[in-house]
């Protein structure tokens, strides 16, 4: 659709337009909403007309995290795994964020849409959480405000200069959309190098569960630093034995653990992402021997499970304390 069509389309129905870009945006798709709102509100005719827009714009961005809220809610880490994998590097994974919703609170969701990856995440964290509904519902209906009204305010206040611009961009609509697809090709080269570089660096030592529950039954037992996320650990159960711990908080739980005593992490992320990224900080922060548990928590859980004979039961009736404890 070329810019004069959608400078028409908002002129005769800007409330309609600006709420289905605005939900389409927020359920996930890869639909850009602060140019139709800078446009929208560059072309309303008075503060009567902005307000209608804003509220069609709150109102579809509370009804996707609603959603998103109920997603999360009914499923927990399930959609918070998938929307990790879905992400193009998975070393951003959830667990991560997830601990940062926990660690700066509700708040945390009035500043979301202006952190990219967190706007889509947040709602089912709070959902996963048991967040209460209202709650959650007016900290999402403030962050919209605070978002779509700021782009809104600025297409108003710079509505001469947002006119100009979109006249020169149809004038020179073929350089304009050169310029477009070169700066998606330099986003996309960005994000393949991230999980490029993040595929190399995830190529270090792991171990296998069978050969850590072996190994903890030892003297001297690694520690296992447990980075799943809190929704995680509170839906299924900490791991016994396992300290949990958060990606920026790792020196907090090795504590004054020995530099030459064997750590293993564990996460439930793609490609065993959060333990990967934990194992490498603390190899550069000294430690002799951390490595990512091969597999994460799904293949813990079957390591476990009172089905598998294949690793022998200790003396002491450790094991049977690990598999009640995962």
């Amino acid at each position: 659709m070329e810019l004069s069509q959608i400078t028409e389309s908002l002129q005769r129905d800007a409330v309609w337009v600006v709420f289905m870009n605005v939900l389409l945006q927020q359920i996930g798709l890869p639909v850009p909403a602060v140019p139709t709102l800078l446009l929208a509100g560059s072309l309303a005719a008075g503060p009567g007309e902005l307000a209608g827009v804003l509220a069609a714009a709150v109102l579809a961005s509370v009804a996707a995290d609603w959603v998103w809220y109920l997603a999360g809610r009914a499923f927990g880490y399930r959609v918070l795994s998938g929307l990790c994998r879905l992400s193009i590097n998975p070393g951003s994974c959830v667990s991560q964020t997830e601990a940062r919703f926990v660690r700066w609170g509700p708040g945390s969701l009035i500043v979301a849409k202006f952190i990219p990856g967190f706007s889509t995440v947040a709602p089912p964290i709070a959902g996963s959480l048991r967040m209460a509904l209202p709650g959650f519902l007016a900290a999402a209906a403030a962050g919209a405000a605070l978002w779509a009204g700021l782009a809104l305010g600025a297409g108003w206040i710079l509505r001469a200069q947002v006119q100009i611009a979109i006249g020169h961009l149809e004038r020179n609509a073929g350089s304009a959309a050169t310029a477009l697809v070169s700066l998606l090709v330099v986003w996309l080269g960005w994000k393949l190098w991230q999980k490029y570089r993040f595929r190399k660096q995830a190529q270090i030592a792991h171990i296998a569960p069978a050969e850590l529950l072996a190994a903890m039954r030892t003297p001297r037992a690694p520690l296992l630093l447990d980075l799943r996320g809190p929704a995680m650990v509170a839906q299924t159960g900490p791991i016994a034995g396992a300290t949990v711990a958060e990606l920026d908080k790792l020196s907090d739980a090795v504590g004054a653990w020995p530099k030459d005593r064997p750590i293993v992490t564990l996460c439930a992320c793609p490609e065993d992402a959060g333990a990967v990224q934990a194992a490498r900080l603390l190899l550069q922060a000294g430690y002799l021997s951390v490595r990512p548990l091969k597999g994460g928590y799904e293949a813990w859980l079957a390591s476990t499970s009172p089905e598998n004979d294949s690793v022998p039961d200790a003396p002491d009736g450790s094991a049977d304390q690990q598999r009640t404890g995962a």
